[in-house]
């Protein structure tokens, strides 16, 4: 065996070993926490690394979607002055696009929280 393949097989199982240390170290232990500072010193009723219901995940997606839209009008605004009409039509033109899909997701049921 040459010299920089015994020093690249070891470097590997070195890298390997590593791995499986760290993946040890930072695993999620299954037994419940003693010690719990939060909830103003209630007990909780599940385990804070559980599952959220479906909905709080569409929520989010049209929190992102309205996010994302502010983060586009930002730079336009700054330059709609110099870009004429046609910028103003093309806002309104993605505006539009983001009405008919909240109006798709609240026929959808995105909205409905019961």
């Amino acid at each position: 065996m040459t010299a920089p393949l015994a020093i690249l097989l070891l470097v590997s199982l070195g890298g390997v070993g590593c791995l499986r240390l760290l993946a040890r170290w930072t695993a999620v232990s299954a037994r419940p926490f003693e010690v719990e500072p939060w909830l103003s010193g209630q007990l909780p009723t599940e385990h804070a690394l559980s599952r959220h219901h479906a909905r709080w995940y569409t929520a989010s997606v049209v929190f992102l979607a309205f996010d994302v839209e502010m983060l586009f009008m930002y730079p336009w605004a700054l330059v709609v002055g110099h870009l004429g009409p046609g910028a103003v039509v093309e806002m309104f033109g993605f505006l539009l696009m983001l009405l008919l899909a909240v109006a798709w997701a609240r026929r959808e049921g995105a909205f409905r929280w019961a």
